[in-house]
């Protein structure tokens, strides 16, 4: 028997990925070797610095950039990760910031610049609210996953050592912040820090019906030297995530699994809003689309030298385009 090919795959620990985890999906000739306890931050920067993975789900706006770079990496497309943004822009009551351009001139922090949801709302907030994203100095507590020299008039400062942005948002140091989690003083129930959009699920619903965009945040990456090796290899993971996905939304018919009331409420209203497949892989059009709004703010925001095509960035979608 010709022994499979083993690789490492390194995502976020997903229903949509349970059975692929737990075997009962097998990707036809490979053994993978299925990863789930790293962060979004250390599995991104890991594989963005040193390739530690041979298959990895990885933030796309870093893709993009290392591509750019011309780093030896390809994709397919499958998205585990996508999230409406306009509900994790936060603002410290007292700072008088009521509608998104209120933030001109202003400092809003986050973690740093480059995570895909950040790249999302900056786009959004400039295309749709008209807030300029450089007239806005942008505050962030960490270094970039991948290095890149901001363009000129891009203005991004590193807060003090020892200071926290969650605290700095409390205290009123800086006025807002957009971020990818809640800020803690949130979570804690903490009243100096609100959303910018108090109804944020309703503004992110007539976003999606105006564009039919459910933004993705992360793509699968593989190393190209695997690609080159196996061209058969992007297909197979293609179809061994596509049956672990159907398998999680067969999964999610029973309200029994979930500790939630009123869960068959929700997932029928998600379904009634974004469809049967919300987290549709392969490049359909509204895909095509997302991945072309994002590359679009990434060139605006200075982090993608060049538009690249989308059957250059991805393999193995022939089957799901």
């Amino acid at each position: 028997m010709a022994s499979k090919i083993r690789l490492s795959v390194a995502v976020g620990d997903y229903e949509i990925i349970r059975a692929l985890k737990e075997g009962a999906v097998e990707a036809d000739g490979l053994d993978l070797v299925v990863l789930t306890g790293h962060g979004p931050r250390e599995r991104h920067w890991r594989m963005a610095r040193n390739q530690e993975f041979d298959v990895c789900e990885f933030n796309v706006g870093g893709y993009l950039m290392s591509r750019d770079h011309g780093e030896p990496l390809a994709a397919i497309p499958v998205f585990l990760h996508r999230r409406f943004r306009h509900g994790f822009a936060f603002v410290n009551v007292d700072s008088g910031i009521k509608t998104p351009k209120d933030l001109i001139g202003k400092r809003v922090g986050g973690t740093n610049f480059q995570p895909a949801g950040n790249i999302w709302l900056r786009g959004i907030f400039e295309q749709h609210y008209g807030v300029p994203h450089k007239e806005i100095t942008w505050v962030v507590d960490r270094s970039e996953d991948v290095p890149f020299d901001p363009p000129s008039g891009l203005k991004i400062e590193m807060i003090p050592a020892g200071k926290s942005m969650d605290t700095m948002l409390a205290e009123g140091e800086i006025p807002a912040m957009i971020n990818p989690y809640i800020p803690q003083p949130m979570v804690d129930g903490d009243k100096r820090v609100a959303r910018l959009f108090p109804d944020y699920k309703a503004v992110e619903r007539e976003y999606f019906q105006q564009t039919g965009i459910f933004p993705i945040m992360h793509v699968t990456v593989i190393k190209q030297e695997i690609v080159d090796k196996y061209p058969w290899i992007p297909t197979n993971l293609m179809q061994a995530f596509e049956e672990s996905k159907k398998i999680a939304y067969k999964r999610m018919e029973n309200p029994r699994i979930v500790p939630l009331a009123w869960f068959r409420h929700f997932l029928e209203e998600q379904e009634e809003i974004l469809g049967q497949d919300p987290w549709v892989y392969g490049l359909g059009e509204i895909n095509k689309k997302t991945l072309e709004t994002l590359m679009q703010y990434s060139q605006e925001q200075g982090l993608l030298g060049r538009k690249m095509s989308l059957d250059e960035l991805f393999v193995g979608s022939e089957a799901h385009s």
